[in-house]
């Protein structure tokens, strides 16, 4: 080995970066932790608001359904409604 150059590898090179290196591995293992949670409650990634929009978007049937449901709309009015529908 040359000489110094075990004694200042401590002090310089890679180990000078090492609190940085250390927020990284903290950020990443939180949001690793995060990511397990939110696959395992079924969210994506890409989902953060908290619910789904595919979810929440109503069908023209499942409306009707509901109104036919509801008593808003009677039989006859429920299957012309479907047969204009499909």
């Amino acid at each position: 080995m040359w000489p110094g150059m075990m004694g200042n590898f401590g002090n310089y090179g890679f180990f000078q970066f090492g609190w940085i290196l250390m927020i990284i591995f903290w950020v990443l293992i939180i949001f690793g932790i995060i990511a397990l949670v939110r696959w395992g409650s079924g969210h994506s990634f890409g989902d953060w608001s908290g619910h789904d929009e595919k979810r929440s978007e109503k069908t023209a049937l499942d409306i009707l359904k509901e109104r036919y449901a509801k008593g808003e709309i009677d039989k006859q009015e429920f299957e012309e409604k479907m047969k204009d529908l499909g």
